[in-house]
């Protein structure tokens, strides 16, 4: 077994994603909007995307990846308010 990913959350696919028409790349988590892409880094997401598109575990580590260490500084936020 691999060390990534040792509780299976990717296979819950907590991670969507949605291309624009103007080509901007806009990645959610479980429905959230955690980060937006444009220009160069959408493109060269979109091109990973169509590589990985089949295997939806390695498609869910590349969104993983991308939107990095996302809950360690905002999750608090939201439950304040």
């Amino acid at each position: 077994m691999s060390d990534i990913d040792k509780r299976n959350r990717l296979s819950e696919e907590p991670f969507t994603y949605r291309i624009t028409k103007n080509g901007t790349v806009v990645i959610y988590y479980k429905g959230k909007q955690i980060k937006f892409l444009k220009d160069r880094e959408a493109l060269r997401l979109i091109e990973r995307i169509n590589e990985v598109e089949d295997n939806i575990t390695e498609l869910q580590l590349l969104l993983a990846k991308i939107t990095g260490n996302f809950k360690r500084s905002n999750e608090k936020l939201g439950k304040n308010k």
